[in-house]
């Protein structure tokens, strides 16, 4: 990946990981999500299943309906979605649902992670997708943030 590249994917995330910091002050498992088309953000979000009492309210998912609320158009073809830890099975069908383009990750998560660790949603050809995953940009920050706050839950 150029400089050029990395660099823009490290300016999407930024704001990912500055919603994931929300979430941790909320006592949410840290993590944030953007959709990104025409180089402007659509739609954000943060986990927030404890706020909302919701086992669906998932960065991803929060992200992805506020982006298609902005586009009035479930369909966002042309999109990426910039997520600060490797999105779960159920974020992973929303992702194919939606038609995301491509879908950029920060941190890996061997034991829930559908987008390449555990197996990829995205990229599984009866699915008859081509959605482009690409992991591990910021992805010291995002995983600190994720260890932080499971160091403070055990103290407690």
């Amino acid at each position: 990946m150029t400089t050029e590249i990395e660099s823009m994917h490290e300016k999407w995330m930024s704001e990912a990981i500055r919603l994931a910091q929300i979430a941790y002050e909320k006592d949410e498992i840290p993590v944030g999500a953007t959709v990104v088309k025409n180089n402007k953000i659509i739609g954000r979000g943060y986990n927030q299943r404890e706020i909302l009492k919701d086992p669906t309210a998932h960065a991803e998912i929060l992200a992805i309906t506020a982006a298609a609320n902005t586009i009035g158009d479930w369909r966002l073809n042309d999109c990426t979605l910039y997520v600060t830890k490797e999105p779960c099975v159920m974020c992973a069908g929303a992702i194919i649902n939606s038609r995301i383009r491509s879908v950029i990750f920060g941190c890996y998560d061997a034991e829930r992670g559908y987008c390449g660790s555990v197996a990829d949603l995205c990229s599984y050809p009866r699915l008859k997708n081509d959605i482009t995953v690409h992991g591990g940009i910021s992805e010291e920050k995002c995983l600190e943030l994720i260890q932080n706050f499971f160091k403070t839950k055990r103290k407690v």
